[in-house]
């Protein structure tokens, strides 16, 4: 399944790391980088590489200043799917100690780095594996995790585990850490639990599957033809016939809101939020990675409340 990635800039992805590494994503000793750790990063810290900043950001608050992270993509419009090795980040996955991937076909562009590295003693950590998730009978598996708070728990245990496995003298400080960033996504998932309460059956509408996990963690339905979110995830046109029935859903007033993928952008799924609006329904928008600025509960926390807010017009 096609990651659902602005394809806007597409054709400028090959090489656009290929300045300093601190610039290929969000190093935790980079003094600009607004996910970076409070903490100095220790001489000794231990390598870790991300995917993307999503799983980045969650190293470096399980890691804490003994970890030196690199997401490879940070920038939303970077594709995983046709992102191109660069000197820089082939070098920062040749010295890993950790790697954390997404998996399920998202950003398989890990696996040919690490081949190409040829480092065969990093632990990775696959996120779809650890998750236990498998493609539905007949259907396709929704990759997009991070919006799943239960496997993103499961997440940052394998986090801590894999970095006590490199640093032994700090597997406390991972552990402890772990459960802290644990204990934040309760919030959040008592949060979804109010929203499955006051709105549980209601109807939405997504423009990608991106964000699924949350919307049917609070028990709220996919009105949306599954050809339409198909169709811009994999970066197709829209059959007429589709588009006309996704439309309908806002001018017939049949959904609540529109859950609206910021970073792809087209013609048709900006018809979808044209009418939408029109029809005074609601448009919460999400994002695939994190916003600059914020953290993950602090992204996954103003995701959930917008939503909700959403629900209550």
């Amino acid at each position: 399944m096609r990651a659902s990635w602005s394809r806007r800039s597409a054709p400028l992805i090959a090489g656009v790391c290929l300045a300093a590494l601190a610039g290929c994503g969000n190093s935790s000793d980079s003094g600009g980088d607004p996910h970076a750790s409070q903490s100095p990063v220790s001489s000794s810290a231990i390598p870790v590489v991300a995917s993307t900043n999503v799983y980045g950001d969650m190293a470096e608050r399980i890691g804490g200043a003994r970890v030196k992270v690199t997401s490879i993509i940070s920038n939303p419009d970077q594709d995983p799917h046709s992102y191109e090795a660069s000197t820089q980040n082939q070098l920062a996955l040749s010295k890993a100690k950790v790697v954390i991937e997404n998996g399920g076909g998202y950003d398989d562009f890990i696996g040919r780095m690490l081949t190409s590295s040829d480092n065969s003693s990093a632990e990775v950590i696959n996120a779809v594996r650890v998750s236990g998730k498998t493609a539905p009978p007949g259907g396709e598996l929704n990759e997009h995790l991070w919006y799943d708070f239960p496997t993103v728990g499961r997440i940052a245990d394998r986090i801590a585990t894999a970095l006590g496995k490199a640093d032994p003298d700090g597997a406390d400080t991972f552990t402890k850490n772990a459960n802290a960033f644990k204990a934040q996504l309760k919030p959040l998932q008592e949060k979804e639990a109010q929203v499955r309460t006051d709105h549980g059956g209601e109807q939405v509408a997504v423009t990608e599957p991106v964000p699924l996990y949350m919307i049917e963690a609070c028990g709220l339905e996919n009105a949306t033809p599954e050809e339409f979110s198909e169709a811009v995830e994999e970066g197709d046109d829209v059959s007429p016939r589709t588009l006309q029935a996704t439309l309908a859903l806002f001018t017939d007033k049949k959904v609540k809101a529109l859950v609206y993928n910021e970073q792809t952008s087209g013609p048709q799924t900006e018809k979808v939020e044209k009418a939408a609006k029109s029809a005074g329904i609601p448009v919460v928008p999400v994002t695939e990675t994190l916003p600059e600025g914020k953290d993950y509960i602090g992204w996954m926390t103003a995701n959930v409340d917008a939503l909700a807010s959403a629900l209550a017009k």
